[in-house]
């Protein structure tokens, strides 16, 4: 009897895990008005809602603030130990109760410790010395900003300000905020870090970031709080775990809920939820063959076409040995070919669905063959 109720239990265990991988977990009842979460592996979004309804993004707006002071950072325009003045339009940001750093007319400051005040202390102050120091006023920094967004294809973003004080026509989307978050993640590893800092003193005043996930969750080191009464209590949080696979780094992005620790609960359960219903395969390293077909008038027989970068898919947990590949080139391959020259697409499916697809490239240049083989292979294609 006890061999009997053994073996049962292991059926029912086995029918369960299969069961389990079969049917991926929903996604947690969100309390946000509208959220996305991203898998930056992949790049590939793992649930979302509403994530194209334009919404006041409030300090989320810093993010493109520090894109383009990072930008030029790294064109040597700007150096962390340059010191910026305080104008007075910076130091009048502390009325009307906004987030600051307490910087003064009087002072001339770091460009590094300004950024630490608008990203961990989300000053507006810092926001707004730093775009004069960049570009020479606000006004034109916003230029910038609002070029920075039209170059990442941020279609429902529009920037009027530098702080993310609620004003006509500034208003962005969680889908594009969260395209923002990790072209900086990924553009700037150098700064990113300043994202992960718990609190920051500057003129004999401590304050503490208030992204609450960096107190609770050890894997979280980024990203940025914002509030406002248009846009409620918002969150972009970043979290990265190691894997048996290898590391994976998840996005979420939380707009309008109703409390501090509500966008923290919020976020913390889109993350864990996408840690444990996905799975993040890595199916291609970038210069990878992953073809050989033949190239015609070229003094190389075949071209080596692979995908440009390392090629990642995520997928319900599980579920990655469904997974299909399905290349699309142009035929015939003629040359010259260059180097990182796209002549298809590599599509990966998941069952009968195309989940993510990435361009077709040639991975090392094939030139033109001599004018003897030029002219055979013509011969030979006509005849084909």
């Amino acid at each position: 009897m006890k061999r009997l109720i053994a073996s049962l239990l292991t059926i029912a265990s086995l029918a369960w895990a299969a069961l389990s991988s079969a049917q991926p977990l929903p996604p947690p009842d969100v309390a946000a008005k509208s959220y996305v979460l991203l898998d930056m592996n992949s790049n590939q979004v793992l649930a979302a809602r509403e994530p194209d309804t334009p919404s006041d993004p409030a300090s989320l707006t810093k993010l493109m603030t520090a894109y383009v002071v990072f930008s030029a950072l790294r064109d040597k325009r700007l150096s962390l130990e340059q010191e910026l003045p305080v104008s007075v339009r910076a130091w009048n940001e502390r009325k009307g109760g906004a987030s600051v750093m307490f910087i003064e007319p009087r002072m001339r400051v770091k460009v590094e410790d300004l950024l630490k005040g608008m990203i961990v202390q989300s000053g507006n102050d810092a926001s707004v010395a730093l775009a004069e120091g960049v570009a020479g006023s606000v006004e034109a920094f916003v230029e910038l900003m609002n070029r920075e967004a039209q170059r990442m294809g941020l279609k429902n973003t529009r920037f009027a300000n530098v702080t993310g004080m609620t004003e006509p026509g500034h208003h962005s989307t969680a889908r594009d905020l969260s395209v923002l978050a990790s072209r900086l993640i990924t553009d700037f590893p150098e700064y990113y870090p300043m994202y992960s800092i718990r609190e920051f003193r500057f003129n004999n005043i401590t304050q503490p970031n208030r992204n609450l996930l960096l107190r609770r969750d050890p894997s979280v080191d980024g990203l940025k709080t914002g509030y406002t009464e248009a846009a409620g209590y918002c969150l972009i949080a970043s979290a990265q775990r190691e894997f048996p696979n290898g590391k994976r780094r998840l996005l979420s992005v939380v707009l309008n809920t109703t409390s501090m620790e509500a966008r923290a609960n919020e976020s913390q359960r889109l993350l864990n939820w996408g840690f444990q219903a996905f799975d993040t395969l890595r199916l291609f390293d970038g210069g990878q063959a992953v073809v050989e077909p033949p190239v015609w008038k070229g003094k190389a027989p075949k071209a080596r076409l692979g995908a440009a970068a390392p090629l990642f898919v995520t997928v319900p947990r599980g579920q990655g040995d469904k997974i299909t590949t399905k290349i699309e080139r142009i035929d015939p391959l003629v040359a010259p070919l260059q180097q990182g020259q796209t002549v298809g697409r590599i599509k990966v499916l998941l069952g009968d669905s195309v989940i993510t697809e990435t361009p077709l490239v040639v991975q090392d240049a094939v030139p033109e063959a001599g004018l003897l083989g030029r002219a055979w292979d013509a011969i030979r294609l006509w005849i084909q």
